[in-house]
């Protein structure tokens, strides 16, 4: 059977996994509804392998690039899990201060496509630190499926708290000149859309199709927003127009962009709801609103 390519799914496939990365269906009923796809040729476990992520064969930058030092440290955060894992990542042996950027994961922990970010930011002149809001659970346990059981044990207001810690964090490192950002991916699209809320000397947020505040949290951000949107992803899509009211009433700067023909993740190249035109220009769009915004 020749390999599957992205064109022979159909979009119902996207759709269907969408449901089941945010929770919406347990495994056996995602594999029953998969199966229904599963013609042609095309057997359930060639789909499910398909559009699985393939992190190892994706990454972008690796681990020991030689022009960044990156390596994983721990922080206090007191109002939320206690001591945090995080990857820090910075230019090579960099003696002047950088601007940071706090990297924020998906529903299912720091998983080898966020640190990867938080390296691709890094090669870019920032100091990043991707946290991982499982730590008090152990960690990221090696695989997304485990991943996302385990987030939902957790409080996502208390996960908030840590990447406020992280915030807190990289403002006072010394490598770091205290103009930070934030960029984040589904459920850290959320945290960055919310740490804008809450923290009033935020110098710029970039939520990837993340969920909204409300109208009345929207009334404290103080930072310019980035807001990058899927136009095939029609559950966070659904909130935009009452995020947008809300933003105009209250003279927010923010930009949007809806990719089209997009599906909800397509920055994510290690799974194919990755789109390789949109997650070039929407990267070359978030390193450009920071290097602005983060002088």
């Amino acid at each position: 059977m020749k390999p599957l390519k992205k064109e022979d799914i159909k979009q119902e496939v996207f759709d269907l996994y969408d449901d089941y990365a945010h929770n919406k269906l347990d495994r056996r009923r995602f594999i029953e509804k998969l199966s229904l796809y599963a013609v042609g040729g095309i057997t359930v476990s060639s789909l499910l392998s398909f559009i699985s992520p393939n992190y190892l064969e994706n990454l972008v930058i690796k681990p020991d690039d030689p022009r960044i030092d990156s390596e994983y440290i721990f922080y206090d955060s007191p109002e939320g899990g206690g001591s945090i894992k995080g990857l820090l990542s910075k230019p090579k042996k960099t003696s002047k201060k950088h601007p940071g950027v706090i990297v924020v994961h998906e529903n299912r922990g720091l998983n080898p496509y966020i640190e990867d970010v938080g390296r691709r930011t890094a090669i870019e002149g920032f100091i990043s630190l991707a946290p991982d809001a499982l730590t008090p659970l152990g960690g990221y346990p090696g695989n997304d499926d485990d991943g996302r059981v385990l987030q939902r044990q957790r409080d996502r207001n208390d996960m908030l708290e840590d990447f406020i810690a992280a915030y807190d964090y990289l403002k006072t490192h010394e490598n770091c000149n205290g103009n930070i950002g934030v960029v984040g991916f589904c459920f850290g699209g959320w945290i960055s859309n919310m740490m804008a809320v809450k923290i009033a000397t935020l110098k710029a947020a970039v939520p990837f199709y993340g969920g909204q505040p409300s109208a009345e949290d929207t009334a404290k951000i103080k930072a310019p927003l980035l807001l990058q949107f899927a136009e095939l992803d029609t559950r966070v899509n659904a909130g935009w127009p009452d995020y947008e009211k809300a933003l105009k009433l209250n003279n927010v700067e923010y930009t949007a962009y809806f990719y089209p023909g997009v599906n909800h993740g397509f920055h994510n190249n290690s799974t194919p709801r990755y789109d390789e035109p949109a997650a070039t220009l929407a990267w070359e769009r978030t390193i450009a609103f920071f290097k602005e915004k983060l002088k």
